[in-house]
């Protein structure tokens, strides 16, 4: 099975790359134009593995794409490339546009000339895989779930560019035939979280002895997704997912953004103690706009059909991510001189902040 990954050397990609590579033994082509969130230090699991090679490109670059798929001739494309932080997308929302839009446009145009190319059986056989987020859903209740069917009705520049995406992809396989499945997903956490999202950051924060900014009351809900179940979960999608279809990927592990930060703060006392408790670093600021109440996936579809289930339940898994930052000092702390926890997305801010 040769796969190409685009996105492949950020957080969820790089999962996923040392899913197919290691425990699948996939030829894995990796595609990354290495921007801010991009490590390529998250694929060293993987270097000099005689079935992963690297292209630094970017989506945009069609005659990148077009030499590349041409080149590596793939069965699956798995297309996670985008830029992703809220934050980020409400002070620069044109470099969302650029490569979550036309990115993704220029991908699946250069997708569907290779496949329109192919012999019968490949043609038949090859998939393209778009990643994409519950944000595009909008904001829930207290109450329900989003389905696959839930009107999108997306709330910030970046769920509105993941939006256009999905919406260009299912385009693409209703008009033009591409074989195309897509997924939409929880919130990611575990290893390789790059340093600004609210989990490493208050990982981070907490150890160096540093304010642990929480927006508004921290009542804000999400559902959490242990990383390395998402990749289990993609692999399967495109492997028996139908064309055409949507999948939802949730962890059912619903959790407030305080309950997170408190959690967080109870392992490393028990881990690495110190003389006050964590939790008393805690510092509510100002809310972001548009900060969307609580996001719930219902993963019956997936766990149904194709027989997924997570395996981390987010105890266990905030218990295997504290660890894996506690060893991993080497990944981590080049990102975290380049990036020292300041608010993202208001530029009149003074004050340190969180995304999730």
């Amino acid at each position: 099975m040769r796969v190409i990954v685009t996105g492949g050397a950020g957080f969820i990609g790089s999962a996923l790359v040392r899913h197919l590579v290691l425990e699948k033994g996939y030829e894995v082509l990796t595609v990354d134009a290495l921007t801010y969130a991009g490590c390529e230090a998250s694929l060293r699991a993987v270097d000099g593995k005689a079935n992963h090679c690297f292209l630094k490109a970017n989506i945009c670059d069609r005659a990148a794409m077009d030499e590349a798929i041409a080149a590596f001739r793939p069965d699956r494309i798995m297309h996670l490339a985008a830029e992703s932080h809220v934050d980020r997308s409400i002070t620069g929302a044109a470099d969302f546009i650029q490569t979550n839009v036309v990115g993704t446009f220029t991908l699946l145009e250069a997708a569907r000339c290779y496949w329109n190319g192919l012999e019968a059986g490949a043609k038949d056989s090859f998939r393209f895989l778009h990643v994409s987020t519950d944000e595009v859903y909008g904001s829930l209740g207290d109450t329900g779930l989003f389905e696959e069917v839930t009107p999108y009705d997306p709330s910030s520049p970046y769920s509105a560019s993941k939006a256009a995406s999905d919406h260009l992809a299912k385009a693409w396989h209703r008009t033009y035939g591409l074989p195309v499945v897509v997924s939409n997903c929880s919130n990611n956490y575990g290893p390789y979280h790059f340093p600004e999202k609210l989990i490493p950051l208050t990982i981070l924060n907490a150890l160096g002895g540093h304010a642990l900014p929480v927006y508004g009351k921290g009542e804000n809900v999400r559902d959490w997704l242990y990383v390395d179940d998402h990749a289990r979960a993609l692999d399967l999608i495109i492997e028996r997912g139908r064309p055409g279809e949507t999948y939802n990927v949730g962890g059912r592990n619903e959790r407030r953004n305080i309950d997170v930060v408190r959690r967080i703060c109870a392992v490393l006392d028990k881990l690495v103690p110190t003389e006050a408790p964590r939790e008393t670093l805690i510092d509510y600021v100002t809310d972001r706009p548009g900060h969307d109440a609580r996001y719930a996936i219902d993963a019956t579809k997936l766990e149904s059909e194709l027989g997924w289930r997570a395996q981390e339940t987010f105890e266990s898994g905030i218990e295997k991510t504290v660890h894996w930052y506690l060893e991993n000092e080497w990944w981590w702390r080049p990102l975290r001189e380049r990036y020292d926890g300041q608010r993202l997305g208001l530029a009149s801010a003074t004050s340190a902040g969180i995304a999730a």
